[in-house]
């Protein structure tokens, strides 16, 4: 029975009802059995139509499974985690770190989708010119400079982004920087997370919105 694990995927924020566990989807055997990482648990594999702390497997497929919670069916994709409702109603998302310990998260630019990799050590949000093309960001009306990057010294362009959101949580007015060359990935920076609390737990990361 070959399995599938999530390495680096991105976890993303899903509001269930108020009892249910937080779950985490990290591993598939198609057709078979859904991987779960339930309330910080050890990863269990659960066989469809069995249950676990509450937790029903319905189906399992090669990259998702459907999940069943008091009655409530959910799809998460691997690396994605369903997070119960609680007393703190601020914006919050749930992140899994891969095997490395990186935590990538797929978000949104100005309603376009972007994968980022959070990055405490950069200033602000960062943004590949390719992506920012794609997003139809006129970043050339930005503050022009120069940066270092691993490959050198390259153009960069300071902007700030209308809207950044990601899982549950949405921020307008963030300051980024669009980079020309030298950035194979977004990066989700200080500008962006100076703006929520981070609390890690072993492989789990949980943002939440301040006010």
């Amino acid at each position: 029975m070959q399995s599938r694990y999530s390495i680096g995927l991105a976890a993303l924020l899903l509001a269930l009802p108020a009892s249910a566990a937080d779950i985490g989807l990290v591993g598939v055997f198609p057709g078979k059995a859904a991987v779960l990482v339930i309330d910080g648990s050890a990863p269990t594999a659960v066989r469809i139509g069995r249950t676990k702390q509450g937790v029903s497997v319905v189906s399992a497929g090669e990259d998702e499974a459907v999940i069943e919670v008091e009655g409530k069916r959910r799809t998460l994709r691997l690396g994605q985690y369903a997070s119960s409702a609680s007393r703190d109603t601020r914006q919050k998302v749930t992140l899994a770190a891969d095997m490395l310990g990186h935590f990538y998260a797929d978000g949104q630019v100005n309603g376009g989708s972007v994968r980022f990799l959070v990055d405490t050590g950069a200033t602000m949000v960062a943004l590949p010119a390719k992506i920012a093309d794609r997003l139809g960001i006129d970043y050339e009306k930005g503050r022009r400079g120069l940066i270092q990057t691993a490959n050198g010294p390259t153009v960069a362009y300071r902007i700030k982004l209308d809207e950044v959101k990601l899982g549950g949580i949405t921020l307008q007015n963030v300051d980024a920087v669009v980079i020309a060359r030298g950035l194979g990935i977004a990066l989700l920076g200080m500008s962006f997370l100076n703006r929520v609390e981070m609390q890690r737990d072993g492989q789990s990361m949980v943002l939440t919105r301040r006010y």
